[in-house]
């Protein structure tokens, strides 16, 4: 009796969500998170781009264009924006900050997944070449430059979590500020002061499906993608912790759950039918659902025990999502259907935010409040430099030649 009475509740709820149809009323973020989020970062900041030889970036890109699409292009995009922002100067001695446009992620795999092998190399190549033709990069050793660094581990340099922890982030990176992907609090691969970024989502792909705004919500919960990774993780467990697989085991038979490994070319149509998107974590705690739940307006269900989100200072991610622990995923529908209509209903609001949505994307051309002005009002706000960041005359704090062996070959 107790089962049956839990399903007539949930599928009510569930009717009573799926009413209301996707032009939800917008509601503004109150207090200092949405003054954060709206915040211009020009006249705050002065940034110097590095010009530096085209085989660092351009001629990379020519090589293989898939990188222009890949979740690990805002290394590009910020590249691109930079090059034409106000905030940039062409006087490196007024800046604030110095820019090394170098694209690490871009020597991908024939399946289109980045290779970090290359990347420490062609990093500390790059930081050889601005320390030895530019005085500014000697004067603090990093600690007024900034990189972007969207690989997995972000500056650890591996796709997998033991062997990236093992590198620990690039000894030269150490005093400079990172803007990442990753983000996971106590951890190795995250730096006190990094920025953390959302992943790369194509804006424009995103657009051409979106579906009438008073179209719906009749999926409860919804989730494509993989479960278990048998090429890398044979005997499973270690991929996402185990989280994914406890989704599949408790919830496949589950008709509140909208869950499959299949890839569907409505995929995006159907988040914006969904009251629920999860966003669990994989190799990695972060992924472009986030971004994608985020966009077309369904409640990001985020499990990641420890996850460092994009722009937390500025998006209130309590207010919008709902945050399960890895050890709780099995009681994930209890957890959903206990949450009151009301509370779903201001999360919704919240998404419907034009401002929200914004701060999640790399547009071309760039827009006020994008995730380009978000990252330029992080840089913002760890201004003025503390005096302790320039070092005295010959002296140093970096070790050159520190890191595995592998790294300090010429690139």
């Amino acid at each position: 009796m107790m089962e049956l009475w839990f399903w007539v509740f949930a599928i009510s709820l569930v009717s009573r969500i799926a009413a209301v149809p996707n032009a939800v009323p917008t509601e503004r973020i109150s207090g200092s998170a949405g003054d954060v989020l709206e915040d211009n970062p020009v006249g705050r900041l002065k940034v110097y781009v590095y010009d530096l030889p085209s085989k660092y970036n351009k001629k990379t890109l020519q090589k293989d264009p898939r990188c222009l699409t890949h979740m690990f292009a805002a290394e590009i995009y910020m590249h691109r924006f930079l090059l034409n922002s106000p905030v940039r100067t062409l006087n490196p001695d007024e800046a604030d900050w110095f820019y090394t446009p170098i694209y690490v992620t871009c020597d991908l795999t024939p399946n289109g997944l980045p290779l970090p092998f290359k990347s420490p190399r062609m990093m500390r190549s790059a930081i050889q070449l601005i320390s030895s033709n530019w005085p500014y990069w000697n004067r603090t050793e990093g600690a007024d430059h900034f990189f972007v660094v969207p690989h997995d581990f972000g500056a650890c340099f591996h796709y997998q979590e033991e062997k990236a922890i093992d590198r620990g982030i690039l000894p030269l990176l150490q005093r400079a500020t990172l803007v990442q992907t990753f983000g996971q609090r106590h951890h190795v691969c995250l730096n006190e002061g990094s920025i953390t970024i959302p992943p790369y989502c194509p804006p424009q792909k995103m657009k051409t499906h979106l579906i009438p705004p008073d179209t719906p919500r009749s999926i409860f919960v919804y989730f494509r993608g993989l479960f278990y990774d048998v090429n890398n993780d044979p005997e499973g467990g270690y991929y996402a912790r185990g989280a994914r697989a406890a989704v599949w085991e408790n919830f496949k038979n589950n008709p509140l759950f909208d869950i499959s490994t299949d890839h569907p070319t409505t995929y995006y149509e159907d988040m914006q039918r969904a009251i629920f998107c999860l966003c669990p974590l994989g190799w990695a705690p972060w992924s472009p659902r986030l971004v994608e739940a985020v966009v077309f307006g369904c409640i990001p269900v985020i499990i990641a025990d420890d996850i460092v989100l994009p722009f937390a200072d500025a998006i209130p991610w309590e207010e919008i999502g709902v945050f399960v622990d890895e050890k709780d995923v099995s009681n994930l529908d209890t957890i959903l259907t206990s949450i009151p209509p009301d509370v779903i209903l201001r999360k919704q609001r919240l998404l419907a935010n034009p401002s929200m949505k914004r701060a999640m994307m790399f547009p071309q051309p760039a827009q006020s409040g994008d995730a380009f002005h978000q990252i330029l009002n992080g840089l913002a706000r760890k201004l003025p430099h503390s005096k302790s960041v320039y070092l005295k005359p010959d002296e140093k704090v970096l070790n050159w030649t520190a890191g595995p062996v592998g790294d300090l070959k010429p690139w």
